[in-house]
């Protein structure tokens, strides 16, 4: 499983243009073999912010994710809007039984 954390800063005043193009790739990812969950949030009181969380079954569904049509267009189509794009990797810490 591999588990994504991805925090996106919309340019200062450009939050709710980038939300147009973020909500435009969460449909299509959820219907990609391999998508676990994707969920899009925006950071509460910061208009501009976002914040993707994201499980994949492995990383050829990832990558498949990555080279997808919708989702190459999202990012060229909202690169003007990004102040910054930040992708972390997460690893679970299981329980102690």
């Amino acid at each position: 499983m591999i588990i994504i954390l991805a925090q996106i800063q919309a340019k200062p005043g450009l939050g709710s243009a980038l939300e147009t193009h973020l909500r435009q790739v969460v449909a299509p990812s959820r219907a990609e073999a391999g998508c676990v969950l994707y969920t899009l949030h925006r950071v509460e009181g910061n208009p501009d912010a976002f914040v993707f969380y994201e499980q994949w079954a492995d990383k050829a569904a990832l990558d498949a994710h990555i080279a997808s049509a919708h989702y190459q267009t999202y990012r060229e189509q909202a690169a003007s809007l990004l102040a910054s794009r930040d992708v972390q990797y997460l690893e679970e810490i299981k329980e102690v039984e």
